[in-house]
């Protein structure tokens, strides 16, 4: 442990998150509050763990119960720490917007649009980009997070207590009252325990998943649909525009069956009812707060003509005019909103399998053309505040999150799609087995059966169980469309594709579920089919795929029927895993420009999905910076990316933070559609692609040579917790696909989890240093200009040499050393860290060498300081997690073991929250 655990995060904090003081408590003040709570907690229910915060505690006397509760409360520690940083970031930034204005808050609308004012961009192109502004992060329930929903609840209400601890007003009694409860809050997640006792079930990551939505998004995302609004209004003040619902959610929890055995059609329909609720019943609440609210009398004002034909017509749809005006005789308002809300009842029975009784909205269309009845009501008896500031919340609430809460997206792998493709290509053919994959012949069938006209219904008779599974999705999705939500789902997302057969087995599945709008399912499929390109050579492929995909008449119509793009998704974690990291951003780079170029030519724009994670090696880099990185025009106001476990969490737990973080994307999207033009201007420099290119070549063939190293694969099973990762019950699929045991069937998660783990992270820097080095041996002083000048002007090279340096910073060898002694066979064990140690020291020189720095991460001074002020907690774990795991691996006695299992599982999970991001 630490001398003193306290005082080293007091000194990270000084540095980091010291702003002015605003009002009330300072932010060092807030770790005082949190520390001496938890402390009095700790003192309340196991004395002996005082000394663990205080960094005193021999450890090593500990017994595995004793040893599991140290664990705990510093995990807890660190998810205090946390809200504090976000309490004083959130602190920060109004001191900013109050003192300098809203316009020098980096992030923010107002300053995307006083740039774009005072650059002279014309109107007319703000005009453009709000209509094709399309922004869509996707909620994935990858194992990267460990907090359960009861816990996060608590986490919740400790911030809030904090935010109102900061406030002057109180009196020594009410503050002490704040006190007590800050306290109770710490003792319920230490009574509570973070960790799921039984594995993640579906269902449970789907109510994890909305618990974002009730606590804070379907709130604050109208608010920032209100800022960019209001932004506009101020900087191009002659100009009416016209804002879409142009920030959505998607998620892939009950739709994503791509290696999940447990998410079925049936777990689907269970995910979209669940969703449904959500919205419908937060919709509700709204209603029935307006219907308190709005109790104008006709007394008072007179109610305007059109809206008392409106009311009248409502009243007459309602079955029960009578009574409702009864009810509410002379609030005109009030009886509209009873209207409603009798209809939102019933659209909510009869989600939940029950009779309607009476009329209901058959989808949301209805319910927001009501609100905007209700608007112009109020705005026509001059009213127009009460219409803007409280009906306008409510109908931008249904425009953006509809009857479905988020547009969930389908996701399967083609090994998958293609044995049911099989299967229905015997049962056509008498059993005779279907030609090879790559041969023209396969192709052929595929595309006759697009062209062939349906000729009855759709039947599953004859098809192996696997095959009904996979056509009763797509028919689903028909369904729901129908009966649900037009906008219910989003694509269906295509893993492993790696040719254009590929893609149109799903068109010809969804056409064989009935899916398409025509009868003879031969014109359009509705569902978007996004193929994703995950390893290197799939990127490589891509854009000649895509260039034959596009031109294929069945395509081209659904395309264009679906709003005229094309989407593409691009992996970020199983190219880095292919290629390391150096040559899996530059790769994704290359194919975004080539597929980017392709779509301009065909008329056909492609708009991409970042399949990123939360680790820098699966894409999880700073919001605006990794926008910024993006090639010219490969946005153009349209970004998806998926969002996964610790990020969803730290992002969108509480309001302050999820209105900011949604507000940043959005506005860095919007200043990188707006740049491109300018930024084409510039493009290419073909000594920047050359150096970029040959440099990933270098580092992708030193990353390969450490994955194929003799006895890789033993090594990192021994020295890191991957086999035990498994064992932590936070995702509900397998981290294998298929049930496979090799390290290219690994999933990427659990390679990059487990690798930051042991300190290696190899994931995020291994070749680097080899690359660059090559690089300079070929092209000598001349080679080494052109890198630190590439660093200065080329933003994607200046990215990946800022995040490799954080990630050498949490590398610790001293460390990893301890692990790699978990390793049994010495030669195997020497071998492979060596490897490690000389290709670390490498890296580290080379990249200060092209910097300039002296230390690592010196730009990045709050993200080292945060780091560091954590870094001996993280360490002390570490060396405990060697350890249990050399004594989980050799306890034969099943009670033992599973003391020992419960104190392993709290430090990968204590880790895990120290770093923030690991999967």
């Amino acid at each position: 442990m630490p001398k003193t655990l306290h005082a080293s995060l007091s000194h990270a904090e000084e540095n980091a998150f010291a702003p002015p003081v605003i009002t009330g408590t300072s932010s060092k003040e807030a770790l005082d509050i949190l520390f001496h709570a938890l402390l009095d907690v700790a003192r309340r229910h196991e004395p002996e763990l005082e000394a663990v915060l205080h960094g005193t505690a021999d450890i090593s006397t500990f017994t595995p119960e004793m040893l599991a509760r140290a664990l705990q409360v510093q995990g807890i520690w660190f998810q205090l720490l946390s809200i504090a940083e976000q309490n004083v970031a959130m602190r920060r930034r109004r001191h900013v917007e109050r003192t300098e204005g809203r316009s020098a808050l980096g992030g923010s609308f107002a300053k995307v649009l006083a740039e774009a004012s005072a650059s002279g961009i014309p109107a007319h192109q703000i005009h453009a980009l709000l209509k094709d502004l399309r922004i869509r992060p996707t909620i994935t329930a990858h194992p990267t997070e460990g907090k359960r929903v009861t816990v996060l609840e608590k986490f919740r209400r400790i911030y809030l207590v904090l935010r109102e601890l900061e406030l002057p007003r109180w009196t020594t009694r009410e503050r002490n009252g704040l006190m007590n409860e800050l306290r109770d809050q710490i003792e319920l997640v230490w009574m509570t325990g973070e960790l799921h006792l039984e594995k993640a079930t579906v269902e449970r990551e789907v109510s994890w998943g909305l618990h974002f939505f009730d606590e804070t998004l379907f709130e604050m995302l109208p608010e920032v649909v209100y800022s960019l609004e209001e932004s506009l209004a101020q900087y191009y003040p002659d100009e009416k525009f016209e804002v879409p619902a142009f920030f959505q959610f998607g998620s892939w929890i009950g739709g994503d069956r791509d290696g999940n055995p447990y998410v079925t059609a049936s777990v689907t329909r269970e995910t979209l009812k669940w969703n449904a609720l959500a919205s419908l019943k937060r919709y509700r609440d709204g209603v029935l707060h307006l219907g308190r609210v709005l109790s104008l009398t006709e007394r008072s004002m007179p109610v305007p003509e059109t809206f008392r034909a409106e009311l009248a017509r409502a009243l007459s749809e309602s079955g029960d005019a009578k009574a409702i005006a009864g009810r509410n005789p002379g609030e005109a308002y009030r009886q509209y909103l009873s209207c409603i809300l009798r209809k939102l009842e019933a659209t909510i029975r009869r989600n939940e399998g029950g009779r309607a009784n009476g009329p209901d909205y058959p989808s949301a269309d209805g319910l927001i053309n009501d609100l905007r009845t209700l608007e112009q009501g109020l705005s026509d008896a001059k009213c127009t505040s009460l219409a803007t500031d409280l009906v306008r919340p409510v109908r931008r609430m249904v425009e953006i999150f509809r009857f479905s809460t988020v547009r969930l997206d389908l996701r399967e792998n083609t090994t998958r799609t293609t044995k049911t493709l099989h299967a229905l290509y015997a049962r056509q053919n008498g059993g005779k087995a279907p030609p090879d994959l790559d041969t023209p012949e396969w192709k052929a069938w595929l595309v006759a059966e697009l062209a062939r006209p349906r000729t009855g219904e759709t039947s599953f008779e004859g098809l192996p169980d696997d095959a009904r599974e996979t056509l009763a999705t797509f028919a689903l999705v028909g369904e729901m469309r129908d009966t649900l939500d037009r906008e219910a789902f989003g694509a269906f997302v295509l893993s492993m594709t790696r040719s254009v057969p590929d893609i149109l087995g799903a068109y010809l599945l969804a056409k064989e579920a009935g899916l398409y709008l025509d009868a003879a399912g031969t014109e359009i499929c509705p569902l978007p089919i996004v193929p994703l390109f995950e390893t290197i050579e799939d990127l490589r492929a891509a854009p000649a795929i895509m260039k034959e995909l596009i031109a294929v008449p069945v395509v081209r119509r659904s395309t264009r029927w679906q709003g005229g793009v094309q989407e593409v998704m691009i992996g970020y974690s199983d190219s880095n895993k292919d290629g390391g990291f150096v040559a899996s951003n530059w790769e994704l780079y290359k194919a975004q420009s080539k597929l980017t170029a392709l779509g301009k030519e065909a008329g056909v724009p492609i708009a991409f999905f970042h399949g990123r994670g939360g680790s820098v090696s699966r894409g999880g880099v700073p919001t605006q910076r990794g926008i910024d990185a993006q090639p010219p025009g490969s946005i153009n106001g349209r970004f998806r990316t998926t969002e996964q476990g610790e990020v969803v969490s730290f992002k969108y737990a509480n309001r302050g933070t999820a209105a900011y973080q949604m507000e940043l994307l959005a506005a860095s999207v919007f200043e990188h559609a707006l740049q491109s033009e300018r930024q084409r201007a510039n493009q290419p420099r073909h000594e920047f692609d050359d150096a970029l290119e040959a440099l990933s070549g270098a580092s992708r063939a030193a990353y390969v040579n450490l994955l194929q190293a003799d006895g890789l694969v033993d090594y990192f099973q021994s020295a890191s917790p991957l086999d035990e990762i498994a064992l932590l019950n936070i995702g509900s699929r397998p981290a294998r696909r298929f049930g496979a045991k090799s390290l290219s069937d690994l999933r990427a998660i659990p390679w990059v989890f487990a690798w930051a783990q042991n300190r290696h992270v190899v994931t995020g820097w291994y070749g680097v240093g080899s690359g660059i080095r090559s690089f300079l041996d070929v092209r000598g002083d001349p080679g080494e200009a052109l890198l630190k000048r590439l660093f200065q002007e080329c933003r994607l090279f200046r990215l990946i040499l800022d995040e490799v340096e954080k990630t050498l910073l949490m590398v610790d060898l001293g460390i990893a050393r301890d692990y790699a002694g978990l390793v049994a066979d010495p030669e195997i064990r020497e071998r492979i860290f060596g490897m490690i140690e000389a290709e670390y020291a490498l890296t580290r020189e080379m990249v200060l060498r092209i910097t300039g720095g002296r230390e690592l991460a010196e730009r990045a001074p709050l993200f080292r300081d945060r780091l560091t002020g954590r870094l001996p907690t993280i360490n002390q774990v570490g060396r405990e997690q060697v350890e249990l795991l050399r004594r989980f691996r050799a306890e034969a006695d099943e009670d033992k073991r599973e003391a020992v299992k419960s104190a392993l599982l709290l430090s990968i999970n204590c880790i895990a929250v120290g770093f923030g991001a690991t999967g």
